[in-house]
């Protein structure tokens, strides 16, 4: 059974693990459509992830085109009272063609956070997490900060939202909206959902680090590399074994993952998962909860098997040497914030 962890220097308390919810919806809907799991095939994972200790949730609203968020929030009604779990949101992704559709202006972020409560049936989310930066979505308006904050801390004040989360930006960029939200008064962000793993470690130098020296809980997102290191692709991006890896979603995970030894590490998980008598995502996932400031990497699961083998890789503990193998092959590649992939 997971015990809860704090997020951050936030009140707010959290599993280790955060179920990422992407997966869940109405198949063929959104861009994940040809792998996602309808409420049926969704119900029996979310009872055992509460079972299990895990209490943290994250969807959001692009995911299915709202599908998600209408699945996610029925279950979770159904399955837990309301005080028992983290339900978190994002908004800013395009939801239309219309003019103010995406992006972070006032007026999106007031319609996107109703619109998300609608479909999950709840009142309020525990968390709302900025998807991007307000600059960091191609074709959306350079909306001034200081509008997207104001109006941030607005539907906080409001009793929609308890706390604030960010998504993958750039260090200096955090620390702006951070700093300008504490000029004004308004609402601060209590975690950042940044991309991290084995393969991809450029958050290392500079976000991460800020992460832990002003108290903000780190989520990382695709902690398994959208699963290479879990062996999903068998040493090259057409040798995918799983619905996910053979889809329209390969293509984005090429795009992802441009590291000369992405599938030489891999391997090492592999072989160090065999020593251990593990799973070779459980190896990774160990390695990600052994690194500073991480707080509840936000996990994704299309069984139940996998996400008790997730829970279990909490209590793993990796040698230092195992960590070292693990991380020596690393060749740094170009931060994917400035090629507009990540």
């Amino acid at each position: 059974m997971l015990k809860p962890v704090q997020l951050g220097r936030s009140g707010l308390r959290v599993s280790p693990l955060c179920l990422g919810t992407m997966n869940f919806g109405e198949p063929g809907r959104g861009h994940q459509g040809d792998w996602t799991l309808g409420e049926d095939e969704a119900r029996p994972i979310f009872q055992a992830a509460l079972a299990a200790g895990v209490i943290y949730f994250d969807c959001a609203d692009v995911y299915g085109i709202g599908g998600c968020e209408r699945v996610v929030g029925k279950l979770l009604k159904e399955l837990a009272p309301r005080d028992e779990y983290v339900l978190a949101t994002k908004v800013t992704m395009p939801m239309g063609r219309g003019a103010n559709q995406g992006g972070l202006s006032r007026k999106h972020i007031f319609e996107g956070v109703d619109a998300s409560l609608k479909r999950l049936g709840h009142d309020y989310v525990d968390q709302l997490v900025i998807h991007r930066h307000p600059h960091g979505v191609p074709r959306q308006a350079r909306v001034p900060i200081e509008e997207s904050l104001e109006a941030l801390h607005d539907v906080v004040k409001a009793g929609k939202v308890l706390y604030l989360g960010a998504s993958s930006m750039f260090a200096w960029q955090f620390a702006e909206l951070q700093l300008t939200a504490e000029m004004r008064g308004w609402t601060r962000f209590v975690s950042m959902q940044n991309h991290y793993n084995l393969v991809y470690r450029e958050e290392e130098r500079e976000m991460n680090p800020y992460c832990a020296s002003t108290g903000i809980g780190l989520t990382p997102w695709s902690p398994l590399a959208r699963g290479i290191l879990a062996g999903s692709y068998r040493g090259r991006f057409d040798g995918g074994g799983t619905k996910r890896s053979q889809g329209r979603d390969r293509v984005r995970t090429e795009s992802l993952y441009r590291g000369g030894a992405t599938f030489e590490i891999a391997d090492r998980v592999v072989r160090l998962a065999e020593k251990y008598g593990k799973t070779p995502a459980q190896m990774a996932l160990a390695w990600l909860l052994g690194k500073p400031g991480i707080t509840a990497p936000v996990v994704g699961v299309s069984r139940v098997e996998q996400l008790n083998q997730l829970v279990d890789a909490c209590d793993i503990r990796l040698d230092a040497e195992h960590v070292e193998y693990l991380e020596e092959l690393y060749q740094p590649v170009p931060n994917l914030l400035s090629t507009g992939t990540s």
